[in-house]
C-alpha cells in the first residue's frame, strides 16, 4: 500500500486521528526506503498498538522472521514494564536463532515511552543496534 493510497484513505475519514494516521504512514514509508534487514543484520521492526506492542525479526532478503514477540500475553506492570519484558524476551529469541546485530526500525513511531523502553530492554539483554 503506497502513501498516496493511505492519503486517498485518510481524506474519507476525516479528523485528528486520520492525519495522525497518514503522517506515521509517511514517517514509515520514508524510513523504510533507508533501512532493510539482511541475513547477518535482520530488521528489528516494532509496531505499537494503544494496547500492545508486536516485535518481529525480519531477514527482507528472504522475507522470512526469524524471530516474534508482543506483550498481547503479558500481565505484569503497566505497558512500560511489558514492554522491557518483550525486550528482553526478543533479545533472547534473537540470540537462539544466531543473531546479535540488528537495524532498528521504528516503523514511524516516536522513539519515546514504551517504544524506547523496548528497545533499551532488547540491547541490555545483549543486542546491539
Amino acid at each position: 500500500m503506497g502513501a498516496s493510497t493511505i492519503t486517498k484513505q485518510a481524506r474519507r475519514s476525516a479528523g485528528v486521528s486520520a492525519a495522525r494516521r497518514v503522517g506515521r504512514a509517511r514517517r514509515h514509508f520514508r524510513l523504510r526506503k533507508k533501512v532493510a534487514g539482511t541475513a547477518e543484520r535482520p530488521r528489528l521492526v516494532v509496531n505499537r498498538s494503544s494496547r500492545h506492542l508486536f516485535a518481529q525479526l525480519v531477514d527482507d532478503t528472504k522475507g522470512v522472521t526469524l524471530a516474534s514477540v508482543s506483550t498481547y500475553k503479558l500481565s505484569d506492570g503497566d505497558k512500560t514494564a511489558q514492554a522491557k519484558q518483550a525486550g528482553a524476551q526478543l533479545a533472547e529469541a534473537a540470540k537462539s536463532a544466531g543473531v546479535t546485530k540488528v537495524v532498528f526500525d521504528r516503523a514511524g513511531n516516536s522513539y519515546t515511552g514504551r517504544l524506547a523502553a523496548f528497545a533499551d530492554a532488547a540491547r541490555e539483554a545483549g543486542l546491539e543496534f
